[in-house]
């Protein structure tokens, strides 16, 4: 494959995030086998090799079904047509499992867009989102909500306590 054969981009501009591909070697090994370096940055070359096959191929679907976008169809046809027919069942699971996990999110935006908050309602919201997250982090310990003033002792009560 030609350098430039990458959408005007080198070849050396075509790249997977190091750390992301180092985890995902890690994570599918036993945790006594090491990886070279050497053969860590072969496998990142052999998944950017196959991406760029499969886009390719995908591509050429497309086209012959006289479209303009990839679709995930023309993922999974050209993974048939490349050879790797065995993982196209796999492959569509994921892509199900992505679809299902991303559902709430695309929801949550569509209902927020027309909703613009004011900057106190976003930042009141900001502080309910990192209360929330501060209470997963310290395994569902109880965090203080400061909504509920009728719960909470005036300033003066705790400076007097504290005394």
């Amino acid at each position: 494959m030609d350098p430039m054969d990458i959408v005007g981009k080198s070849k050396e501009d075509a790249s997977l995030p190091k750390a992301t591909m180092t985890k995902i070697i890690k994570e599918m090994l036993p945790p006594d086998v090491r990886v070279a370096r050497d053969a860590q940055d072969l496998l990142i070359e052999c998944c950017v090799e196959f991406i760029n096959l499969v886009s390719s191929e995908s591509n050429e679907v497309c086209n012959k079904e006289d479209r303009r976008t990839i679709a995930p169809e023309h993922v999974l046809k050209a993974l048939q047509v490349l050879g790797f027919g065995e993982y196209i069942e796999e492959v569509y699971a994921a892509y199900e499992q992505h679809k299902y996990e991303t559902m709430d999110t695309q929801r949550s935006v569509k209902c927020n867009s027309g909703a613009q908050m004011t900057e106190e309602e976003a930042a009141a919201e900001q502080q309910r989102m990192f209360a929330e997250a501060r209470a997963r982090m310290n395994g569902g310990a109880p965090v203080p909500q400061p909504e509920h003033p009728e719960t909470e002792q005036p300033e003066t009560d705790q400076r007097s306590l504290q005394s």
